[in-house]
């Protein structure tokens, strides 16, 4: 056997999955704020609201 055998090299483990689902239905998520919750919009509830703080930012052109 040789050593570059691909039968022998463990794969390598992705950075994170590239589909993501909701926790609650099971629908693929898209937005940021929907993949860092694992819920979609429509699951949702007043509990699962994240935080949306007010601050100044440079414009980007």
């Amino acid at each position: 056997m040789q050593p570059d055998d691909p039968a022998l090299i463990p794969p390598i483990p992705p950075d994170r999955p590239s589909l993501l689902r909701c926790r609650r239905c099971g629908r693929p998520l898209h937005d940021p704020e929907s993949r860092i919750l694992r819920l979609g919009p429509g699951c949702r509830g007043p509990e699962d609201v994240t935080q949306v703080v007010p601050g100044e930012q440079d414009p980007l052109f």
